[in-house]
């Protein structure tokens, strides 16, 4: 029976070419290679993980699914779990915040010369993540934002190229921004909620923390209200 996924991983399968061979880095259980592959998307894939625990849990779950031929699940850090020989052309990289997938993928620059697409669905810091791209030659080509246990998720997907991001394309997305699907202007209009509250309460003669937030509001409101 094909394993089923969570909302926020069915939207991140989808994003993954028919055929690609796969890293999955922090694969958890392992329950996205494993969907991808019964579902015959794919063909092989490496489930990397560096703690122990989720580790055990993926080889445990990819042997149950009799696919211990087509899914390697591999202790390592990062990107430290793939090699050249292995022919990777898409990575996926999720449930972690905007900085740290940056500093995975930082810290195995080297490696990305031959992967074609990365697919990653940050927890938080997408500027952060947005940056690193722009500035390390890559250009996104399609983004998707879902809601789940009233968490919203961003999910950006890139590739080798090039891309000018304005301060506006860092915080919102470039995409996201264009399209305002009911997802994103609900995360906003929450954003907007949370930080005019934290505006109310922060004292009138502490200048430089209002002006912070003030723009932080200001800006949410030009994306929400542009046409």
């Amino acid at each position: 029976m094909e394993l089923q996924l969570s909302h926020r991983l069915q939207t991140v399968a989808k994003l993954v070419p028919a055929g690609a061979r796969l890293l999955d880095v922090g694969s958890d259980h392992a329950y996205l290679p494993i969907n991808l592959v019964q579902s015959g998307q794919i063909d092989y894939a490496i489930a990397g993980e560096v703690v122990k625990g989720p580790f055990e849990s993926a080889q445990t779950n990819v042997a149950s699914n009799q696919l211990s031929d087509k899914i390697d699940v591999r202790l390592a850090n990062g990107l430290a779990a793939f090699e050249p020989d292995d022919a990777i052309s898409c990575i996926t990289i999720c449930g972690m915040g905007g900085r740290l997938i940056a500093e995975i993928l930082d810290n195995g620059q080297s490696k990305l010369d031959s992967v074609e697409r990365l697919i990653l669905q940050a927890n938080n810091r997408e500027d952060d993540l947005r940056a690193w791209l722009a500035h390390h030659n890559y250009r996104i080509i399609a983004e998707d934002m879902v809601t789940e246990n009233e968490k919203f998720y961003e999910i950006i997907v890139a590739e080798h190229g090039e891309m000018t991001l304005s301060a506006q394309d860092l915080r919102f997305g470039p995409m996201l921004n264009q399209t305002k699907s009911p997802v994103f202007l609900a995360k906003w209009k929450n954003e907007l909620q949370k930080l005019s509250h934290a505006y109310s309460v922060i004292p009138e003669n502490k200048v430089a923390e209002r002006k912070v937030v003030e723009d932080k509001i200001v800006a949410i409101k030009e994306a929400l209200h542009a046409s």
